[in-house]
């Protein structure tokens, strides 16, 4: 096993599992997908990735709509733990951008892979110059880099393709090595190794012609001559081939015994030799005999992962970076998650270290009546061979004599199940040969000089090992998609996990998928994970019971939203406490791991921990107190959603036109720090809209919601949630008879169906909306449901209705008083305008709204107001003015993060530019529209982007790629039932025709 970490500085490690390491210590590389990128990047050696080569490799075709979001966050990540104390206005050293990809600058020498090939490089020249010696020596202390299979832990096409890439560069190395063997005579040497390669890879002639040469040398001809047998008959059955060429010249060679197969004449040995390590010589025990305790439980038979937390505590108790004190663990984690169980598997592990012994003693932190310091101590104290009749009364005391017990030795101290520091305190040792490990629910922050490790739950495939190791390999590889389900629904906590394995195992006529549908219901998923007398359940009772009021009852209702998180603002509606008063108890939720906090702010349960905290609150809180916790939490999303709204579209009436729940929101200084919170929170909110509509209260409230998001529709991300949500709250509203909750149910959707270009579901939705909007008196939604239509009517070419729309909408608004809506009324307008051939009115139509919007200063309708006069520029042949206007409305929604509009100035731009005659700017605006489309999922703007692409790669000369665009447009175009097909299909006959 290579020590990768042992020398100073940034240390990369890819053959074997992907790793890394910063002065000796080894980094938290995150998940899977995580090390996958750090790998790939590794692997460029230096040179740029792309983000699409990104995806492609490390998702493939799975790739989830928002991975470009996901690569950021995980180049981002990576980028903290490589370079944890820069500063974020500096940029990074190692992980750069370049361009629109990233590249990762390092030394070559602190790479396994490039020192395993500079040392390869280096035998084969010894090699070549006849110093066969040196270049095996090379070959060998180049082989011991690796650790296993390469890059394990990663994930993706691009990872198994170099997995089997780096496979096969290690294999010819080995045959290189086994060959300079047998030109030094270490045939005897290594015959066993070749034995075992053979039938490692019994289909590598190269290999087992090296094992047939080795035995003839050692004299074992017939032995030489059945590996030939062997190797022909397993060619021919699994390939159907016949042994190459040199494989059956040797065979030939041995059976006429030619004597040019002998060995060569041994080499001159020199007086240098290979360098043998230094044995550790132990240090004499004390004078006089004392009692060795050896009291650790037993160590799991099954132990599984955490492999690098296991180097990491091995390292810690070596004292590397404990400076010249007693190195301590604390271990922390939520009920069940397998602290003890680590805590004694290390504890074996690093048995070596401590020749004097190990003292264990369950402190019962959690139980009804914890272990007393000074009881733990006499248990000590009599270990250690001290009669009770001389171990002093106080604690102090007894505490003094157990420390000097320990000076001069080499003992470990495991302490668990501790309630808190001062719990402890007394029971540490106090002389440098000695360490600790201790692990408590609570985090012993305020513990001395104490190593603080926070054990999260098992990464998947650890889990999936787990519940191989106690159910049966065989059974989980036979069902592993099951498997993964099973251990999904367990949250990946090893208690779980091992509970329900131990179920399975004990029930031999039970499938893994028998489990899935067991474990699905999350009323019942609790009560599955029992088993004899282990429960999740009772054991995550133990950290409850400790709670005061106060928070307990902050853990029963933090439990009820529906969200994957929630933030701190958030739980004090939750709560009915101020911020300040909300991030005191739950911070202590977290000290007691009870919550996790995975970004400042940020608060989650574990998923079972949060079905526990759940089924408390359906116990201990009245139904009437659970609901008004939801509905405060509603009541701020909603005033919170509305204030961004009126940021996000300044002049908009719509943030002033929703329900109120008398509860305060956020505010906010700026429509991008508006927006921004829109996104983060977006999940939370979709939650608890879900949790309205199943509930059937605050239906108004909950379609409110839905209208005040509606910023993050011009963003293209969440696209999905909002039509499952607003579809499942629409039929809620019908059912309950609420009108003004389905006009806005009806509203949102059709913009939702709108931005996938589904215009026929769009306009009968936004036709629904309208008659709802007559009927209830809404004028507002009206209005901007008119406006709706006409968009709609103008893309399917209908400019005359569209226009008609648009009269409708300016009246509308023009009686509500919002100014806002006429002016962007009067901009949509502009296009249908042009439809008609009316280029002075659309002209004027657009310097209208502009002038409006500017006039109320309205950021946004400014930059909308832009991006319509540039079109209508650019088509009259104002080409210049229109590039000036579209850059100036790009800047805006890039700033803000916009994509939509981003794709679509960028296309608008690139048509610009084409009718201007720069096709090279054209292609580059075509493409970067065509990136957005994709990353936001948005086919009509992606087929718009390839046909402006394809008419710029054309007019470049650049004949087959057009057409190809082109070709793609079109069938994005046709599957959508776009008119722009006809379009496309004309163009393509005419470049045929010329």
């Amino acid at each position: 096993m290579p020590d990768h970490a042992a020398a100073d500085g940034l240390r990369f490690a890819v053959l074997g599992p992907v790793l890394a390491w910063c002065d000796g210590v080894e980094l938290d590389l995150g998940t899977p997908l995580q090390r996958s990128i750090l790998a790939m990047l590794l692997l460029r050696e230096g040179h740029a990735v792309t983000p699409d080569e990104m995806i492609d490799g490390v998702w493939g075709e799975d790739a989830p709509p928002r991975a470009l979001g996901a690569l950021r966050t995980y180049v981002s990540r990576l980028r903290t733990v490589l370079e944890p104390d820069r500063s974020p206005r500096t940029p990074p050293r190692l992980l750069t951008s370049v361009g629109r990809g990233y590249a990762l600058r390092l030394d070559p020498a602190r790479f396994d892979l490039a020192v395993f090939e500079r040392e390869c490089g280096a035998a084969e020249s010894d090699r070549r110059t006849g110093r066969a010696g040196e270049a095996a020596r090379r070959l060998r202390g180049a082989l011991r880099l690796w650790s296993g299979e390469p890059l394990a832990g990663a994930v993706g096409p691009y990872a198994e393709h170099q997995r089997d890439r780096l496979a096969e560069r290690r294999m010819s190395a080995v045959e290189t090595l086994m060959e300079l063997d047998l030109e030094l005579g270490r045939h005897a040497e290594i015959v066993s190794e070749l034995v075992a390669l053979s039938a490692e890879h019994p289909l590598r002639e190269r290999l087992r012609a090296q094992l047939m040469l080795a035995y003839y040398r050692c004299g074992r001809q017939a032995e030489a001559l059945s590996v030939f047998t062997e190797t022909r008959q397993a060619l021919v059955e699994e390939l159907g081939i016949e042994p190459g060429a040199e494989l059956a010249d040797l065979h030939r060679r041995i059976l006429a015994a030619d004597p040019s197969l002998a060995p060569a004449p041994p080499p001159v040995r020199l007086s240098h030799q290979d360098v043998q390590d230094d044995a550790a010589t132990a240090e004499t025990g004390p004078a006089i005999e004392m009692p060795r305790p050896a009291q650790l439980p037993a160590a799991v038979p099954d132990f599984t992962g955490r492999a690098g937390l296991v180097r990491r505590l091995l390292a810690l108790l070596r004292g590397e970076g404990a400076g010249e004190g007693v190195p301590i663990a604390a271990m922390s984690g939520i009920g069940g998650v397998g602290k003890t169980t680590l805590a004694v598997h290390v504890a074996h592990l690093a048995g070596d270290l401590f020749p004097d012994g190990q003292l264990y003693a369950d402190l019962r932190g959690y139980g009804a009546e914890p272990t007393a310091p000074e009881t733990a101590l006499v248990a000590f104290l009599r270990a250690l061979g001290i009669p009770m009749d001389v171990i002093p009364d106080g604690l102090a005391e007894r505490s003094a004599l157990f420390r000097s017990l320990l000076a001069e030795r080499r003992m470990l101290v495991l302490l668990d199940n501790a309630r808190d520091a001062e719990q402890v305190e007394h029971l540490l040792p106090g002389s440098a040969g000695c360490a600790a490990i201790i692990t408590s629910r609570g985090k012993l922050a305020d513990l001395p000089a104490a190593r603080l490790v926070d054990l999260d739950v098992m990464e998947p495939e650890e889990a999936l090992s787990l519940l191989a190791a106690v159910a049966g390999p065989e059974r989980v590889a036979a069902e592993r998609a099951a498997a993964m389900d099973v251990v999904a629904a367990c949250g990946f906590l090893p208690l779980a996990v091992r509970i329900v394995a131990a179920r399975l195992a004990s029930r031999p006529s039970w499938t893994v998928a028998s489990l899935v549908p067991r474990l699905a219901d999350e009323r019942r998923r609790l009560d599955e994970m029992k088993i004899g007398n282990l429960a999740v359940s009772a054991t995550f009772a133990l950290g409850y019971g400790q709670l005061d009021a106060r928070q307990a009852r902050a853990f029963r209702l933090l439990s009820l939203p529906a969200g994957s998180g929630i933030s701190v603002f958030a739980a004090a509606a939750v709560l009915d406490l101020t911020p300040a008063e909300a991030e005191d108890v739950i911070e202590s939720l977290v000290d007691a791991s009870l919550l996790e906090a995975p970004a400042p702010g940020r608060y989650r349960f574990h998923d079972l921990l949060k079905l526990f905290a759940r089924r408390q609150a359906e116990d201990a809180e009245e139904p009437a107190a659970r609901a008004l916790a939801l509905r405060r939490l509603l009541g701020f999303y909603l005033a919170s959603a509305g204030a961004a709204h009126r940021l996000a579209y300044e002049g908009s009436a719509i943030a002033d036109n929703l329900t109120g729940l008398g509860v305060l929101g956020h505010s906010f200084s700026s429509a991008d720090e508006a927006v921004a919170w829109l996104s983060a929170e977006a999940e939370d909110m979709f939650g608890a809209v879900a949790q309205a509509y199943d509930s059937g209260e605050d239906l108004l409230a909950a379609a409110d919601l839905l209208l005040a998001m509606e910023p993050l529709l011009e963003s293209g991300t969440n696209q999905r949630d909002f039509e499952q949500r607003t579809s499942a709250l629409l039929t809620a509203t019908r059912r309950a008879g609420e009108r003004r909750g389905e006009l806005r149910c009806r509203y949102v959707l059709g913009r939702v169906l709108f931005g996938a270009n589904r215009l026929a579901e769009a306009e009968a939705h936004f036709l629904a909306a309208r008659t709802l909007g007559e009927e209830t008196g809404d004028h507002i939604v009206l209005g901007e449901t008119c406006n709706a239509l006409a968009v709609v009517a103008g893309r399917r070419r209908r400019h005359t209705e569209a226009l008609e729309w648009f009269d409708r909408a300016t009246a509308v608004h023009r009686e509500t008083g919002n100014p806002a809506g006429e002016a962007l009324a009067s901009c949509y307008s502009a296009r249908d305008h042009l439809g008609l051939g009316r280029p002075d009115d659309a002209i004027a139509a657009a310097e209208r709204g502009l002038a409006v919007f500017s006039e109320i200063g309205s950021g946004a309708g400014v930059a909308r107001a832009r991006y319509h006069l540039g079109n209508v520029l650019s088509h009259v042949g104002r080409l210049n003015e229109a590039v000036v206007h579209h850059a100036e409305c790009l800047a805006f929604f890039r700033a803000s993060n916009q994509r939509v509009w981003e794709q679509r100035v960028c296309y608008r731009l690139a048509a610009t530019f084409i009718a201007a005659g720069r096709f090279a700017e054209a292609a580059r605006h075509a493409e970067q529209a065509l990136t957005v489309s994709r990353e936001i999922t948005h086919p009509y703007g992606e087929a718009q982007s390839l046909a402006a692409l394809g008419k710029a790669l054309a007019s470049l000369g650049e004949i087959d790629r057009g057409r190809d665009a082109l070709v793609k447009a079109l069938d994005i175009f046709t599957r959508l039932g776009s008119p722009e097909a006809d379009d496309i299909r004309a163009l393509l006959r005419e470049q045929v025709e010329t």
